[in-house]
């Protein structure tokens, strides 16, 4: 991506999803008229079963959590093994978007206070969903991750079908079985889309090349590795 489109980027990443993340907050806060549409939108889509349970289950931390680990992992001896400069990084970054899932959420849902929806017992704390914003962050991180280590486009173009699919099933769970609103929902979209920005701008600005070992030069390298030099000629 060129640099002059980086903050191009930057806005759509962070800035569509913060600014969406407000208006939905005020709405829940104020019971304003979105706060209806949802509702009525909740009452024609609640419909509890098995299924929609095992696509909610989807957004547990003993799910996807595991998940990102063994992605972080992957990533940390893929980069270690290739050399790569600071090839700890990008693994950092996925687990500090993972940690940084609890320290946001528990708080929302402490301010804003909102009621479950009538599948579930009468609690309040509803908003924003923790297990969304779980999945959006475990495997979309995870996904993020591991798209650097593949060189197949369907691979690649596979796994990220198959993070969408993961994330959309269990929001769809979620609102199916009743445990959430849909703005519930949304809202944790937008938390986890921020979050897997930094994630990408990390992932950006990590070299992925090879360590230069102490003591030796680029050109020495480049001389080694059959590049044809000044003192020894054509090879």
């Amino acid at each position: 991506m060129p640099v002059s489109a980086l903050p191009r980027a930057l806005s759509a990443l962070v800035g569509l999803p913060v600014l969406l993340f407000a208006l939905i907050t005020w709405q829940v806060l104020v019971d304003g008229p979105l706060v209806g549409v949802d509702e009525r939108v909740s009452r024609g889509l609640v419909h509890p079963d098995r299924f929609s349970e095992l696509l909610a289950d989807l957004g547990n931390v003993p799910v996807a959590v595991p998940v990102l680990v063994v992605a972080l992992a992957y990533a940390a001896w893929h980069g270690r093994a290739r050399g790569a400069d600071r090839w700890w990084l990008p693994p950092l970054a996925g687990a500090v978007a993972m940690m940084l899932v609890p320290a946001l959420v528990a708080p929302l849902k402490e301010w804003t206070d909102r009621p479950g929806t009538p599948a579930v017992p009468p609690a309040v704390g509803y908003y924003p969903s923790g297990h969304t914003a779980t999945a959006v962050v475990a495997y979309g991180a995870a996904t993020l991750l591991l798209l650097g280590t593949l060189r197949s486009p369907a691979v690649r173009r596979a796994l990220v079908a198959l993070c969408a699919v993961l994330v959309l099933g269990t929001s769809y769970g979620l609102v199916r079985r009743g445990y959430h609103w849909p703005l519930d929902v949304v809202a944790s979209w937008c938390l986890g889309a921020v979050l897997l920005a930094g994630v990408w701008l990390v992932l950006r600005h990590t070299p992925a090349g090879r360590r230069t070992p102490p003591g030796v030069s680029r050109s020495t390298r480049r001389s080694s590795s059959g590049t044809p030099s000044s003192s020894n000629g054509p090879s």
